[in-house]
């Protein structure tokens, strides 16, 4: 393996790392909206409905808040696509996925060579929540209402 063939390799494995989504239907789907209308709650407001349970990962990288934020923008983007004009936020974490290399070494006769090895800790931010519909007119108590990242105010 040539020097030259470490990046693209390396390339690869982070990509096996991509963000994915999942979804576990709980209600009837409505008409998708724009994901900047879904609210992000800590409970749900009383008189709520359930619409879908949704998990999220983020691409890998190197456990940043930006990671974490764009596991939360895509649960948004996921309760949108369904019509839920919230999600309940049941938690946000994280999950290693070591990426290293290696190559062997190895001698005959007067002859020996040497190899190269890598590896790059990175983490992968999950959220989970609930996709729900608060209907117009429900009254919410602002301390539920998770705020936006300060980026995207």
């Amino acid at each position: 393996m040539t020097f030259r063939t470490i990046p693209v390799v390396f390339a690869m494995l982070l990509a096996a790392g991509c963000a994915s989504s999942s979804k576990v239907m709980l209600g009837q789907a409505r008409p998708a909206i724009d994901p900047s209308q879904v609210q992000v709650y800590r409970t749900a407001p009383a008189g709520a409905l359930e619409i879908a349970q949704l998990e999220s990962k983020s691409a890998v990288g190197f456990g940043t808040q930006g990671q974490t934020d764009a596991a939360v923008a895509r649960l948004k983007r996921e309760a949108a696509a369904l019509g839920a004009n919230g999600v309940v936020l049941i938690g946000v974490g994280s999950s290693g996925s070591p990426v290293g290399m290696s190559v062997g070494a190895g001698s005959y006769g007067r002859h020996s060579g040497g190899g190269v090895s890598m590896g790059i800790p990175t983490t992968q931010k999950q959220a989970a929540g609930v996709a729900i519909y608060v209907p117009p007119g429900t009254p919410v108590d602002a301390s539920i209402v998770v705020p936006e990242p300060a980026a995207k105010r």
